[in-house]
């Protein structure tokens, strides 16, 4: 079959350098990566993934009191063990995901 077609697409630099870094380590050309895709989409008459949303969060006022004391608990030893990150990078982080 002759290659005679481009893709073009505009996606974040980071994800774009991470993807090819990894790509790069096994020995995969992008260019395969992406025709793979495309005839799988053609095989399967759709993507060859789930595509859904997250579930979203539950509030506080549909947690049970012990789905409650638990996440807090939970919270509470990850920050004696130093597992969190400080709340400025966190809103950072928040921040440019969403600019």
């Amino acid at each position: 079959m002759k290659k005679n077609a481009t893709v073009s697409a505009r996606i974040d630099e980071d994800v774009k350098n991470q993807a090819e870094d990894i790509l790069h380590q096994l020995g995969i050309p992008v260019s395969v990566v992406i025709n793979t895709l495309y005839h799988q989409i053609i095989a399967r008459k759709g993507v060859p993934f789930s595509i859904t949303l997250p579930p979203s969060p539950r509030s506080l006022d549909v947690l049970t009191q012990s789905e409650l004391d638990a996440k807090l608990q939970h919270s509470y030893e990850q920050t004696l063990s130093r597992q969190g990150k400080p709340m400025d990078e966190i809103f950072d982080e928040i921040e440019r995901k969403h600019n």
